[in-house]
């Protein structure tokens, strides 16, 4: 299966992002460098271990919403 959605760097390899708030877990797909900047912009911001990032299982997830955003400078 393919994630649903394209990548906006389809040279990378997709990751599994999970974000935990308020004891709920979100899976999302996500090129490797969105996902890094995603988990440094929680990290100074929110809390540390509320995100994990996975290199499996990413295949039938959606895509992290306004991926992009995090590629952009």
């Amino acid at each position: 299966m393919r994630t649903l959605g394209t990548s906006p760097l389809p040279h990378e390899p997709d990751v599994r992002l999970s974000v935990f708030m308020h004891g709920t877990q979100f899976d999302f797909a996500a090129c490797l460098t969105a996902a890094l900047l995603f988990v440094q912009e929680h990290q100074q911001r929110r809390y540390v271990d509320a995100v994990a990032v996975s290199a499996h299982g990413a295949e039938s997830l959606p895509r992290l919403p306004n991926e992009r955003l995090y590629l952009e400078p």
